[in-house]
């Protein structure tokens, strides 16, 4: 198995993430033209982190999301449930927790704020996950959730489309330690909902204050909110 399905079987996804780990970073910023780099920073700005805060970064990966986080002077915790990409984030100096975003190995309002970047498109319960990250996190909390989405220009959308479905594949061959993975990838991008749908989906799951920013014209939107 090299890839999992849009059915998103929680072993199937770790299993593949695995796979994925070794060159998992090097490839972000290849196939997002290094544009990742920019969409870390401005995630850890719009949690506005204090010195004081306890902030978890699920679906961490290899903890590169985080090491950017901490540059806030915030204690951050990286929490994932592939070993594979955990393993690839061992020596960053962040703690890294193994963990399942609909079961997370956290006592009620643990937290300050919490993110996850470009994770939850890959749970299977989107709801539920948000509804666990509400419940980890404490009464005025802060929730960043960075994904992929829609771009809002019609020409862009069409011709994002062909990227993801053409030319990502591509380069993920040419880079990647699991080629198979991107075009799950790509078939799960064109498959989430858009940014007022998942707006509304976080607004039912225990937030409040939802609201959303597009970056690169809609390829990724920061959604926040408050606990």
């Amino acid at each position: 198995m090299t890839r999992a399905s849009l059915d998103k079987k929680p072993h199937e996804v770790a299993a593949m993430f695995d796979r994925v780990a070794k060159r998992y970073d090097v490839t972000n910023t290849a196939a997002s033209l290094a544009q990742d780099r920019r969409w870390r920073r401005l995630t850890r700005e719009a949690l506005d982190l204090r010195t004081t805060d306890r902030c978890l970064d699920l679906a961490a990966g290899t903890a590169v999301s985080s090491v950017e986080l901490a540059k806030s002077g915030a204690d951050v915790v990286a929490c994932d449930f592939s070993l594979g990409m955990l393993r690839e984030g061992l020596g960053k100096d962040i703690p890294l927790v193994a963990g399942d975003a609909l079961h997370l190995p956290f006592a009620d309002g643990s937290f300050d704020a919490v993110t996850i970047s470009f994770g939850l498109r890959n749970v299977a319960d989107t709801a539920a996950a948000l509804r666990e990250m509400a419940r980890v996190t404490k009464p005025g909390g802060r929730l960043v959730v960075c994904e992929f989405s829609h771009p809002t220009w019609a020409p862009f959308r069409t011709v994002y489309s062909e990227y993801l479905m053409r030319a990502l594949p591509e380069v993920a061959r040419r880079v990647s330690s699991n080629p198979e993975a991107y075009v799950y990838l790509a078939e799960s991008i064109r498959a989430w909902p858009d940014q007022a749908e998942l707006a509304t989906t976080i607004g039912a799951s225990g937030w409040r204050k939802a609201a959303w920013r597009n970056l690169s014209g809609g390829i990724v939107t920061l959604h926040r909110a408050i606990r």
